[in-house]
């Protein structure tokens, strides 16, 4: 269960951030937290809470025209922490594979134009009827490689999301951070590397080796937060919490990215109905207090 207005444990103790709190230098607002919230509405927002970040999806994008959004963003003062999303690689169909491979084309101008450094990529699920994991992983691999310098010629790096094998049938067939690793060690650093989310990777059993790993190769271009509540709701896509919600240790987590270099911005991308029902203005608040007391102290 999600609660916004009267946050658990430590987190209720903790007043909600001035927007001038150096602490929020480096929090990032993903849309989606805020999914009933415009481009525009999610831009102010940030601005108004102090964030210093906002990661940017396409269809808000789309929706108001790219030229527009890059324009509001640049004179937000907001950097962009990521353009979300690019991938679902795994078709058979060379047709489809063509056109996947166009669409995140796009995707990559997209992300130049918006100044968003990081494209973050979902690499698609099992196609329908398919049982062959490795050939889809396979696929995924060669599609990065056609797209992959492309990607450097516009300043962009891919960022390749493992996530939770909850989801490797139907999204996502990249599972674990190191498989992630595997696939962005093939090209060069300034081309791919890898987005962290304690949603997809917090039960991985030896994710703090892999974060060492992926520092050390300086692979980490995101590092999203959400956190993993029980229950799980009837739609799993929608089981990402608050932070301090569920069951996720994010001191030990973000130690090791810390201590990994990295030192970017922290996306908060959460997938909640009850989150999405609240008014966003109250989503951002809750987001700011649980990030400076469970997240930013360990950065």
């Amino acid at each position: 269960m999600t609660t916004l207005d009267v946050p658990s444990g430590r987190a209720a103790r903790i007043a909600t951030p001035a927007p001038d709190d150096p602490r929020l230098a480096r929090l990032s607002l993903n849309q989606r937290t805020v999914a009933g919230w415009s481009l525009r509405e999610a831009i102010d927002g940030s601005v108004s809470a102090g964030l210093g970040a906002i990661g940017v999806w396409r269809e808000p994008v789309a929706q108001v025209g790219l030229e527009t959004a890059a324009r509001w963003l640049r004179d937000s003062g907001l950097r962009v922490s990521s353009l979300c999303r690019g991938g679902f690689f795994t078709a058979p169909d060379p047709a489809d594979r063509r056109a996947a491979h166009d669409e995140n084309l796009r995707a990559i101008e997209e992300a130049a134009a918006l100044g968003a450094p990081t494209l973050v990529l979902v690499p698609g699920g099992l196609p329908v009827g398919s049982r062959d994991l490795a050939g889809a992983r396979a696929r995924a691999t060669e599609a990065v490689s056609l797209l992959a310098p492309v990607a450097r010629q516009h300043g962009v790096v891919l960022g390749i999301e493992p996530m939770n094998p909850l989801f490797a049938a139907d999204r996502g067939v990249v599972s674990t951070l190191a498989q992630a690793l595997d696939m962005a060690e093939l090209f060069c650093a300034d081309e791919v590397g890898v987005v962290v989310d304690t949603f997809h990777l917090w039960w991985e059993p030896d994710v703090a080796a892999q974060l060492a790993r992926a520092g050390a190769g300086k692979r980490i271009v995101s590092y999203q937060i959400s956190d993993w509540i029980t229950p799980l709701p009837a739609d799993a896509l929608l089981s990402r919490g608050m932070m301090g919600d569920g069951h996720i240790d994010f001191a030990a987590f973000t130690r090791a990215v810390s201590v990994a270099g990295y030192a970017g911005d922290v996306e908060v991308e959460i997938f909640n109905a009850e989150v999405w029902a609240a008014a966003g203005s109250e989503v951002v608040a809750t987001m700011a207090r649980r990030y400076c007391d469970l997240v930013q102290p360990w950065l």
